[in-house]
């Protein structure tokens, strides 16, 4: 994945007010200038080689806080923590945010609304795990992330292609090689982004998203309004699905549908949200999602008081059809509340459909962000400025 298009803000973000010390799985570029010093761990999630460049900076720097914002990292980094003497949200706790049967079964536990669910690891478990939810399903990995492996099986003559879409994904996994089978929830999805510390969480903005049509749930665009009232709707689902799972510090990313309008969860991500949304919550509020996520590592109370009233939306650039980027451009001009346009693929390239085996890493051309008074006036305006994007492809053979 573009790691600068889509992190560089947090980064920035955390050098303005930290000397930062990066772990990373490849010589630093992009990063140089907000760093102090490197480690390279070619592969992060080795729990001893983590550590033991963690301590080496510990030998090196009087350590305040280690802070990720990468999903397979999660659990590594808080072992980390937890071995520097450095505050945390539980390992434990991070391991149930990774694994999502562990997450349904905590909710159920707690009395949090979310979706039945089932783990599986065969076809012939996942039919009668569908049979037993009523059709349509959703099936996923157990622990993974980007809706990579997420697919919707509408009847069983598609249950046993869908199996194989998402135990595809699943093998891979260092957490769980499982296969969830989960009741669809039918209703429009939303994330609330949240923050806590020791222990109090403050819900402190709503995303609306727009997501492809079944059966893959590619994000598509999101939208976040400071004066949403869906916010009061969803806190206290957040709020509660937080406290089920037992984290006590750190910024969360809430996943959820609106079922008759209700909330029911979908997962709780234990870091920032992905897509660019901390930055739409910043554009939209003036909260700084990444330097509250810092200085909660460095246990110190974040300031979440907002300084905006404000939207900002993020249009997710697809192709309409797997194969060879030929021709990319904007031909608009760049009015004001066009803050981003970012190219994450080139003409040369080949783009790779969730429908044709791909996911958003080889299917995600770029994105565009806008702001404006609403939210639904930012979205607007990011379509408008998507209808001046030049995209050609090449159809795969």
């Amino acid at each position: 994945m573009d790691a600068e298009g889509y992190r560089r803000y947090c980064l920035e973000s955390v050098a303005a007010a930290y000397d930062v010390v990066l772990i990373t799985s490849e010589e630093p570029s992009w990063e140089v200038p907000f760093i102090r010093d490197c480690v390279v761990v070619p592969e992060p999630t080795d729990q001893a080689a983590l550590t033991a460049a963690g301590r080496a900076l510990a030998d090196r720097y009087e350590l305040a806080g280690v802070l990720t914002w990468t999903e397979w990292y999660l659990v590594p980094v808080a072992r980390l923590a937890r071995q520097l003497g450095l505050a945390t949200t539980s390992p434990d706790v991070m391991q149930s945010c990774r694994n999502k049967a562990r997450t349904r079964a905590l909710f159920a536990r707690h009395g949090v609304p979310s979706a039945a669910s089932v783990s599986v690891r065969t076809s012939e478990e996942a039919a009668t795990a569908a049979d037993r939810i009523g059709y349509p399903v959703v099936l996923k990995p157990a622990a993974h992330a980007g809706s990579i492996g997420v697919i919707r099986a509408d009847t069983p003559e598609h249950l046993d292609a869908a199996y194989k879409v998402a135990a595809h994904t699943a093998k891979v996994g260092a957490e769980s090689t499982s296969v969830l089978v989960e009741e669809y929830l039918d209703g429009p999805e939303v994330s609330v982004e949240c923050v806590t510390y020791r222990g109090e969480t403050t819900a402190v903005a709503v995303t609306r998203k727009s997501v492809s049509a079944p059966p893959h749930f590619e994000e598509l665009a999101h939208s976040v309004d400071a004066r949403d009232p869906l916010l009061d709707v969803v806190a206290p689902a957040a709020q509660a699905a937080i406290q089920a799972l037992g984290i006590t510090d750190g910024v969360s990313h809430i996943e959820m549908r609106l079922v008759d309008g209700r909330p029911r969860l979908i997962e709780v991500n234990g870091r920032l949200a992905g897509d660019m949304i901390g930055h739409l919550v910043h554009l939209a509020t003036g909260i700084d999602l990444p330097r509250a996520a810092a200085d909660i590592a460095c246990d110190r109370a974040p300031d979440l008081a907002p300084t905006r009233s404000s939207a900002a939306a993020i249009h997710l650039i697809y192709p309409d059809t797997s194969g060879t980027l030929t021709r990319l451009g904007f031909d608009g001009v760049s009015p004001p509340w066009l803050k981003t346009i970012h190219f994450q693929h080139h003409p040369g390239d080949d783009l790779i459909l969730p429908a044709d085996g791909g996911h958003l890493f080889t299917a995600r051309i770029g994105y565009l962000i806008t702001t404006a008074a609403t939210g639904e006036h930012a979205r607007a305006r990011a379509e408008q400025a998507a209808r001046t994007l030049t995209v050609q492809v090449r159809p795969a053979a």
